[in-house]
């Protein structure tokens, strides 16, 4: 038996739960010193080092690589022991031999997902997170201003400051091409045929530098591919593709096409501007019964795979998006922007993991 703060006595088996309540907390708490772990990994390439040396390295092998300086290999040896526990390294043999996990080998290579992850763990998209608790706490406008958590932070929305920076817009842009590589080569490889199939021309709306339309065109030269984004995007798209490259604004109109594709383009906006999105859509596209239609790759929280991570992660979006004044939808959620931009059914296949492709049709 132990005693309490004040005195009373509980069971051995009391305490212990109160311990771990303890550590769940701490748990969450540090969550953030494992991102900034994995940041830093980022930053230093170090999956970059272990694959150069065959794919398994020591700490002063990786130390030698990054050009670290000899004073900090100690608090390296410290780093990587997040690293392992944390599952994007793992370590064998007495001399702490690291190697490449499935997670870090998306790291490398010619399709690595790094990009992206270094774009969500940039500080102008942490900050924003800083002041979610003051975000609450303020009202919306009179005037119905809703101010996300990325403009209260830096005083503008993230499309105006990727419009005027730079180097803000390149962090975006590059982010999105190396998402795009990664998926779409699962989606042209194990669901191309079934989703692009007998589509004789394709529109990748908001598509930036078009990633994703040149795997599908790559996969199915017979689809006509294009790619429709703001001005500032499209002027830095790449030439001598299949793909053709339309500036304009999807809040206006959408060029004509068998099928729509919107990859992670309506979790950035509210139901409101979705319908007008869709409603956009519907008038571009050919009747249901001649092959129209309209193919979203986001989240529908709830689908695909129900284990704790696969649900967190959903979870986790969910929140995430908020910065922009996005949300993560549920199948109900969905049915309701598709019913109230006119379209007539839809098809979700949870096939990409924690995102799903839907088919919408008018």
């Amino acid at each position: 038996m132990v005693l309490t703060e004040n005195g009373h006595q509980c069971s051995d088996q009391a305490s212990s739960g109160l311990l771990d309540a303890q550590l769940d907390l701490y748990w969450n708490t540090f969550a953030v010193i494992k991102s900034m772990a994995f940041k830093s990994a980022l930053d230093l390439r170090i999956a970059d080092a272990i694959h150069h040396h065959g794919g398994a390295a020591t700490v002063a092998d990786i130390a030698t690589t990054v050009s670290l300086h000899p004073s900090k290999i100690p608090c390296l040896r410290r780093l990587m022991r997040v690293l392992t526990v944390s599952g994007i390294f793992s370590v064998s043999g007495e001399e702490n031999v690291y190697e490449l996990t499935p997670a870090s080998r998306l790291l490398v290579g010619s399709k690595n997902l790094a990009a992206i992850m270094s774009m969500i763990l940039h500080p102008t998209l942490v900050v924003p997170f800083l002041g979610v608790g003051d975000w609450f706490r303020r009202e919306t406008a009179a005037d119905g201003d809703k101010t996300c958590i990325f403009k209260q932070a830096h005083g503008e929305s993230l499309w105006e400051l990727a419009d005027r920076d730079a180097a803000f817009d390149a962090l975006i842009n590059d982010g999105m091409v190396s998402d795009s590589r990664f998926i779409m080569d699962v989606v042209v490889r194990e669901h191309g045929e079934e989703l692009f199939g007998g589509v004789g021309s394709l529109l990748d709306l908001a598509g930036g530098l078009g990633a994703a339309a040149q795997a599908i065109s790559k996969g199915f030269p017979e689809v006509r591919c294009s790619v429709m984004d703001l001005g500032h995007v499209v002027a830095k798209a790449p030439r001598g593709t299949n793909v053709e490259y339309v500036a304009g604004d999807m809040f206006e109109s959408v060029p004509l096409a068998d099928a729509i594709f919107l990859k992670w383009v309506l979790h950035d906006w509210g139901d409101e501007d979705c319908v007008k999105i869709l409603k956009n859509c519907k008038k571009a596209i050919p009747p249901r019964d001649a092959g129209g239609k309209v193919i979203i790759m986001d989240i529908v929280v709830g689908a695909g795979p129900s284990d704790q991570k696969h649900r967190e992660v959903q979870a986790l979006f969910d929140m995430y998006i908020m910065f922009v004044n996005g949300i993560e939808r549920d199948e109900q959620e969905w049915k309701k922007v598709f019913m109230e931009a006119g379209f007539s059914g839809y098809k979700i296949m949870p096939v990409l993991g924690f995102r799903s492709i839907i088919e919408v049709y008018p």
